[in-house]
């Protein structure tokens, strides 16, 4: 019962305020949302104790979901090892969002259905994360691809948050329908969709061939390309991206939560989950490291120009999700859930302390229009250095275990993509460091640049929302020094089972006896981001504009995203639009309607028309008529008697 309270708490909150928030009222809808999401966050330490602590790994069934013939699916909830961090970081993460929520929704006129969808989209995740066979995890899958749409599309009276919330679900279907293809494949190869029959079978599968598009392929490549594809959708790697910065439509509680334990997660763990079939497919770990590296690398360029705080914010969970990735493609998978596991709660830290200032400065998300706040917020300032050192990597916060070991994973790797992957890493981290240092130079420091009715009624938030901030500082602060031991430390057995690696791909161990320079780079390439933003942002802040207009061609490039969106709406949008305005005008107007009642319609009002046309009111019209109807009667008649 514990283990299925952890998942259906979140459920249990989100029917009482979707279902009763009016009866209830607001205050009421908040509290008992808030109230079993804490339930969840309680249990789900008691869990990590149990299964990671102790190593119990427990199965709970709950039902047989289908059965007919070979194909047969129970309802059960898997707690391993990787399971116990997921729910640990999903349930304690989301628990504190629930709460910020309160105060940042105070004056929403829509309380209980924000709260029903942040708590059902927290037990969709749960579903996923615990899930005991391919087909669960693949409702868990759809259920926060249909609540992150339900979320970025809250207000929904804002054509952007309308927009932004159907690009989502969208470019989501894309992945999604790789995802189900893999399923389809690995039923149709193992006759299983349960976990434990496929891994154990996994062995046996490789190299052997399957045809897939009239051509012959390796059998696990095609399926773990496949379950990538669906990870590229839900994690945002580069192609399917473009989503995930528009998410910031919605309200910043959702961005948190989306970013930083839920949905874009989703995609490093499949894979993890997955393991004992990619290590079996070195070419598909190939393609992960690569585009992981990319999207790493991608993102970063992007956020160096962007001007709302948000989207910064969005765009580095975008470029730090291209590191799990890539940890992932050389078989650093604790690794990628280390960071993972750090990452939630520094990002989750970044976007409420981003709320914060938000919420103080009336809405406003522009940085261009802030500064000079730092000594009227505080509280808020701290936390968001706290969580900007953390992302940073600098020592000795949260990010700079996590961040590093992949690293230093893909050094050890000593492959071609592995290289690839460790330059662009490092790329990043300086990146990285310089447009978190940009973001808090232009919002915290420098002159007011708000309107003085703004400034007037600055002021921190209340202590609903500063108290989960704080909380997530000490997971920013200490999550990669406890957990490093344990979760990537050499000679650690702390995954068990949960995660497998080949003997010879063990890149993590390998990563501990990398050269000091591996090492020590991307924390001397950190602080040199952070100088160089100083020296832009605040010594000499006239420079970032002329650097700007001197190379407006690059700096176009990069603000509008590598011009992904364009790229798109020329290539997809406009042609499908074309296509469905020309069956629309040709085949459904001119053929369907024109040939169908249309047609059949105007054909009778002519014949009627015609017709109105021979009743003139002239009597001698009428006996000419009727004249020429005697006579061709007597003709035929008299023809017909003489034949």
């Amino acid at each position: 019962m514990l283990h299925a309270a952890l998942v259906f708490a979140p459920l249990f909150g989100a029917i009482s305020a979707g279902l009763f928030g009016r009866a209830l009222g607001d205050s009421a809808s908040r509290l008992i949302s808030c109230g079993f999401m804490t339930v969840s966050a309680l249990i789900s330490i008691v869990v990590f104790y149990q299964v990671a602590i102790e190593h119990d790994t427990v199965v709970v069934e709950l039902m047989t979901w289908m059965d007919s013939g070979a194909f047969e699916v129970a309802w059960a909830l898997r707690f391993d090892e990787l399971t116990a961090v997921m729910t640990l970081v999903v349930a304690v993460v989301s628990c504190l969002i629930h709460w910020y929520s309160i105060g940042y929704m105070s004056h929403d006129p829509h309380i209980p259905r924000f709260f029903a969808y942040l708590s059902l989209f927290t037990f969709a995740m749960l579903m996923l994360v615990t899930a005991d066979n391919f087909l669960q995890m693949f409702f868990g899958w759809e259920g926060v691809g249909l609540c992150s749409y339900l979320l970025i599309g809250f207000w929904f009276d804002r054509p952007s948050a309308n927009a932004a919330a159907i690009k989502a679900f969208v470019v989501n279907r894309v992945g999604d329908f790789g995802f189900a293809l893999g399923i389809m494949a690995i039923f149709l190869v193992f006759e299983s969709v349960d976990f434990a029959t496929v891994f154990s079978a996994a062995p046996d599968v490789a190299g052997s061939s399957i045809v897939f598009l009239g051509s012959e392929f390796d059998t696990l490549t095609v399926i773990t390309l496949l379950l990538f594809v669906g990870a590229m959708g839900k994690s945002a790697q580069l192609g399917l991206h473009t989503w995930l910065p528009d998410a910031m439509e919605g309200p910043t509680p959702v961005s948190a939560l989306i970013h930083a334990a839920t949905m874009v997660t989703a995609g490093v763990f499949m894979v993890a989950r997955c393991s004992p079939l990619f290590e079996y497919a070195p070419d598909t770990l190939v393609v992960i490291a690569v585009v992981g590296a990319s999207t790493a690398f991608f993102a970063a360029t992007v956020g160096l120009v962007q001007n709302d705080i948000k989207r910064v914010i969005a765009y580095s969970t975008c470029s730090q999700l291209g590191y799990m990735f890539f940890a992932v493609g050389v078989s650093a998978y604790s690794a990628a859930i280390f960071h993972l596991t750090t990452h939630a709660f520094f990002k989750a830290l970044l976007f409420l302390g981003a709320g914060s200032v938000i919420h103080a400065m009336a809405d406003e998300q522009d940085m261009r229009k802030m500064g000079g706040i730092y000594t009227l917020l505080p509280l808020t300032y701290t936390v968001m250095w706290i969580g900007s050192l953390a992302l940073a990597g600098i020592p000795f916060f949260a990010g700079f275990y996590s961040k590093d070991i992949i690293l230093e994973a893909a050094y050890a790797d000593a492959s071609g993509f592995g290289n690839y992957a460790f330059t662009l890493g490092v790329v990043a981290a300086f990146l990285t460091a310089f447009y978190s240092w940009r973001l808090l130079f232009m919002t915290f420091h420098g002159p007011t640049r708000a309107e003085e009715s703004v400034m007037a009624h600055v002021h921190e938030a209340p202590k609903v929302m500063m108290v989960p901030l704080l909380l997530l500082s000490l997971g920013a602060l200490f999550a990669g020094f406890v957990a490093y031991g344990a979760m990537v430390g050499e000679g650690s057995g702390f995954w068990g089972s949960s995660l497998f690696v080949l003997p010879e791909n063990d890149t993590v161990a390998a990563a501990h006896h990398v050269p000091f320079w591996v090492k020590a780079l991307p924390t001397v390439l950190a602080v040199a981001g952070i100088g160089v933003a100083w020296w832009l942002y605040i010594a000499r802040p006239g420079i970032p504009h002329a650097i700007a207009t001197m190379h407006r061609p690059i700096y176009a490039f990069l603000l509008n995203k590598w011009y992904f969106d364009e790229l798109y709406d020329l290539v997809f949008v406009r042609p499908a639009k074309l296509i469905g305005k020309t069956l629309w005008r040709g085949g459904d107007g001119r053929v369907i309607d024109g040939f169908g009642p249309d047609g059949i319609s105007a054909t009778v009002v002519r014949l009627a028309r015609r017709a109105a046309q021979l009743q003139t009111g002239y009597v001698y019209h009428y006996a000419f008529a009727m004249l020429i109807g005697v006579v061709g009667f007597v003709s035929w008649y008299f023809y017909a008697i003489g034949s």
